[in-house]
C-alpha cells in the first residue's frame, strides 16, 4: 500500500517535557488513518508535525516522499482543528466565501463549490443563515466544509466529532468514507471507541508513543483482545471513552 506521509525517529519536546518519543509512521494514501489514545496522548502535537504548524525536535515528515515543506503543502491538504476557526456575525455562505477568498479560489468557482461542499455536509438550506444561530453539531460540518473548499488531496481532522450527539456523528463518518470513496486521504485523530473501528488503519498512541498501527482487526489479533480498549488496558491500565 502506498504512502502519502512517512514520519521517521519523530520526536517533540516543549522545554523538558517530552511529548512524542521516537515516532515512526507511514500513512497509507486512500484510507482513513485513525490516531486514537486518551487526552493528552498527543494527537494533537502528531497532527500539527504532519502539517508544519510545529516543528519536531527530533526526525522527519516526508510527504509523498519529499521532506515536508508547508508552503508546498497547503495547497493539497484540508484541515479542521479541534475548536471552530468561524465568524459568528456572518452567515455561513460569508465564512465560505471568504476562507475561498484566501485559497484563491475563482469568483466564478466559488459559488458551484460552496453549494457543493455544503451539500455534501448537509448544510445547503442552512448557507445563509449566521453562524451565532448555528448549532455546535452544525458549526463542526461547517468547518468540515471549509476544510473541502479547495479540493483537497489529504484531510486533517482533529477531533472532528467531539460534542457532537452520536446520531450527527454517525451521519458525519459517513461523509467521511465518502470522501475517502472519492480518494481522498483523511487522518483523524479521536478518542472514542467506536469511531475508532470505522478507520481503515489505526495508530493507538500511548504516553507519546505509538504502541501498535494496523487495521481494527489485526491490532485485536495481535493483542488476542476482543476491543481496542483491553489493548490500551494491557499496557497501563489507561482506557478511553467508549
Amino acid at each position: 500500500m502506498d504512502s502519502i506521509i512517512q514520519l521517521r525517529d519523530l520526536s517533540k519536546s516543549f522545554g523538558s517535557q517530552n511529548v512524542l518519543q521516537t515516532i515512526n509512521l507511514n500513512i497509507p494514501k486512500g484510507q482513513i488513518y485513525g490516531l486514537l489514545g486518551p487526552s493528552g496522548s498527543g494527537k494533537t502535537t502528531i497532527i500539527k508535525l504532519m502539517i508544519g504548524l510545529e516543528t519536531p525536535s527530533s526526525g522527519t515528515v516526508t510527504f509523498k516522499g519529499n521532506k515536508l515543506k508547508a508552503g508546498d503543502l497547503y495547497p493539497t491538504i484540508g484541515y479542521m482543528a479541534q475548536s471552530d476557526a468561524l465568524y459568528d456575525e456572518l452567515t455561513a455562505k460569508e465564512n465560505l466565501s471568504f476562507m475561498a477568498s484566501l485559497y484563491g479560489l475563482k469568483k466564478n468557482e466559488r459559488k458551484a463549490q460552496i453549494e457543493k461542499v455544503m451539500n455534501t455536509v448537509d448544510l445547503l438550506e442552512h448557507l445563509n443563515k449566521p453562524v451565532h444561530q448555528y448549532s455546535g453539531g452544525m458549526k463542526r460540518r461547517l468547518s468540515l466544509a471549509i476544510a473541502l473548499l479547495h479540493d483537497p488531496e489529504v484531510l486533517f481532522l482533529d477531533e472532528p466529532t467531539v460534542g457532537i450527539d452520536p446520531v450527527l456523528r454517525k451521519e458525519i463518518w459517513d461523509s467521511f468514507h465518502r470522501l475517502k470513496e472519492e480518494g481522498r486521504t483523511l487522518i483523524i485523530t479521536t478518542h472514542v471507541m467506536d469511531e475508532a473501528e470505522r478507520c481503515d488503519v489505526l495508530g493507538l498512541l500511548q504516553h507519546g508513543e505509538i504502541i501498535s498501527s494496523d487495521t481494527p482487526a489485526g491490532i485485536k489479533e495481535t493483542y488476542g483482545v476482543t476491543s481496542i480498549e483491553d489493548v490500551f488496558l494491557k499496557n497501563g491500565g489507561v482506557s478511553v471513552e467508549n
